[in-house]
């Protein structure tokens, strides 16, 4: 079976189906050209820019966004240039993102790799990243005024949720709330575009274009939910992090915050773990504390919300006409909350 048909969910007996055989291949072909003008742009005749440029993009990745463009405009007239473009755009944004938030969090690790600024210190990884989101924002303005703004509101919600992030939530937010807002800005404006777009620019009904963006959205609040549930995996080799790496560089994640109603005892040693480590002490001083939450009730419920937040975004696709693309877009969500990495 295709690759992209398991990952749809498509079962043998769905993708016997000529209909379905004819969304997986179209499909296939769109991500297959995606990949390789990817490749072609982010070639550089300088050869440091084109050696950070390629770095993470080089390490794999799940090519999320690109993939639910491709689908999203199977409603419309399929993976016209304009598709293509916009996938192409929001990757690259997703990809510039990876640079700055590694700096940010101070993740050693990447797709498997070192993070791009322990290569490269952390003046180069933030430039690298800026000039992702320069080449995206010039392939969205081919596109015409509503690319551009989609690219530039979404740009801003990303800037948004990571400012929110860094400085935490405030006296009076709850913290709960105001973490799932993050998410949402952070991860789940970026896939929302990303749906968006491609019914946008596939020529598919206006009807669709907003429950297609909150479906987006909703989908990316579950997918990091569930990367905090696996940001505690045991199998680094599998997630290609170290276990707690969040949580060891202080970022909060749903199951640690969960904790304040859970076990506020677990919560305090960790807090405690990450005040030293920020002295400097090693982060394997939090091994124990890791070890525990992610056996935790407060992971449990993280991952029972990630699969409320998916059910929530497939109700959502009501509006869809009852056929391949709108089975595919419900699997494709269930998919990014059966992952392990």
């Amino acid at each position: 079976m295709s690759p992209i048909a398991s990952r749809f969910g498509l079962s043998d007996r769905v993708f016997a189906t000529p209909a379905a055989r004819r969304l997986v291949s179209r499909i296939e072909d769109g991500l297959e050209r995606v990949e390789t003008e990817l490749s072609d742009e982010l070639h550089s005749t300088d050869a440091l820019v084109d050696a950070t440029s390629r770095y993470l993009y080089e390490a794999g990745g799940k090519r999320v966004r690109p993939m639910l463009a491709l689908l999203s405009a199977q409603l419309g007239e399929g993976a016209t240039d304009g598709v293509i473009t916009a996938a192409k755009a929001l990757e690259l944004t997703h990809l510039g993102s990876l640079y700055h938030d590694d700096v940010m969090d101070g993740a050693d690790r990447r797709r498997g790799v070192a993070s791009a600024h322990e290569v490269w210190g952390n003046s180069i990884a933030i430039l690298t990243g800026d000039l992702l989101f320069s080449r995206a924002s010039v392939m969205m303005a081919t596109l015409g005024t509503r690319a551009v703004e989609m690219q530039a509101e979404t740009f801003e919600r990303l800037v948004l949720g990571q400012m929110h992030e860094t400085i935490g939530a405030q006296p009076g937010d709850d913290p709960v709330a105001f973490y799932i807002q993050v998410l949402a800005d952070k991860t789940g404006s970026l896939i929302a575009a990303a749906a968006h777009a491609g019914a946008l620019f596939s020529g598919a009904d206006a009807r669709f274009h907003e429950p297609l963006r909150q479906f987006g959205e909703k989908v990316g609040v579950s997918f990091q939910l569930m990367d905090d549930v696996i940001d505690l995996s045991a199998d680094a080799g599998e997630t290609g992090k170290v276990p707690g790496t969040d949580l060891r560089a202080g970022v909060p994640t749903m199951p640690y915050l969960l904790l304040d109603e859970l076990d506020p005892a677990l919560k305090g040693r960790i807090d405690a773990g990450v005040a030293r480590i920020r002295e400097g002490a090693d982060p394997s001083i939090l091994d124990d504390e890791i070890t525990a939450l992610r056996d935790h009730e407060a992971t449990a419920r993280t991952r029972d919300l990630a699969l409320e937040w998916t059910r929530d975004a497939v109700a959502g696709l009501d509006v869809l006409p009852r056929g391949g693309v709108r089975e595919a877009l419900s699997r494709f969500a269930e998919s990014l909350v059966e992952r392990s990495s």
